[in-house]
């Protein structure tokens, strides 16, 4: 059981399965702070997948496909990330001032094919010899998962070229910079699919230390007409938000040929 969940977090799997209960599983990345005021600003970056929100308990994220979208707007990718027991951690230098998207994002191929007169299932991330089907095979399903999990650090200063859409799969749109929340001030947010607003879109936020609450505390929105939504949180927190596309209607695999759209980011609101 171990082997098959850790193997589902380094593909990115069980982050598409995740649901809102509380016994479920979730996977998140855990910025030590969202602003580093420094003449040589860093920032460390936890990574797991647990029961509880932000608590190292069960299995660690891989940050093998961690990307850093800098103030300037330019992609990079992640080095020099440790994986331990619970967790994955890596320290991350700011040379920029501004605004900093971390992320992981993956298209997993789920599916089945008939060769040789038998059925075989297969799984993995698009691309890789894992998600490909051999020369042959008949009767071929495929359903398709595009997952996206971020955070944002901002060094010294603040500025919105790294919160800029992708226009690719499910994505929220920082209208409000994520490093500048505080509890009780408004916080606008636009979601978008494949680079179109969303309409009446719902999405939550958990703040994190629910063992110390012994309740969820899950807050509940939903965009406009034009896919923003504009908000406030009561409390001061670490919070993990999560959107689905389309919403769950039922529960176990994906009907063949299906697409399904999961995000989630972490976010960090200070008190006013």
């Amino acid at each position: 059981m171990h082997n098959r969940i850790l193997k589902g977090a380094l593909l990115g799997l069980a982050l598409a399965g995740m649901s809102m209960s509380a016994q479920a599983h979730r996977g998140w990345l855990l910025p030590s702070t969202a602003m580093v005021e420094a003449k040589e600003p860093w920032v460390t970056l936890d990574g797991a997948i647990s029961e509880g929100l932000f608590e190292f308990h069960h299995v660690p994220l891989r940050l093998d496909n961690l990307t850093i979208t800098g103030p300037d707007g330019v992609t990079t990718k992640a080095e020099g990330a440790v994986l331990g027991k619970f967790r994955s951690t890596i320290d991350i230098r700011l040379p920029k001032d501004g605004t900093y998207r971390l992320a992981i994002v993956s298209n997993n191929v789920m599916g089945s094919y008939k060769l040789g007169g038998e059925v075989k299932r297969f799984r993995g991330v698009e691309g890789t010899p894992g998600a490909q089907v051999p020369a042959g095979a008949t009767d071929v399903t495929t359903s398709t998962t595009h997952t996206r999990l971020e955070t944002f650090v901002s060094a010294n200063d603040m500025n919105d070229t790294a919160l800029k859409p992708s226009g690719v799969g499910l994505e929220m749109v920082p209208v409000t910079n994520p490093s500048d929340l505080r509890a009780g001030e408004p916080i606008t947010f636009r979601f978008q699919l494949d680079g179109k607003p969303l309409p009446n879109f719902p999405f939550s936020m958990v703040p994190g230390a629910v063992k110390y609450r012994g309740t969820l505390g899950e807050l509940r929105f939903t965009t406009d007409a034009k896919g923003e939504a504009k908000f406030t949180v009561p409390d001061a927190n670490m919070y993990w938000l999560s959107a689905k596309f389309p919403l769950e209607t039922q529960k176990g695999p994906p009907a063949p040929g299906a697409k399904r759209y999961s995000y989630t980011a972490t976010l960090d609101v200070l008190p006013q």
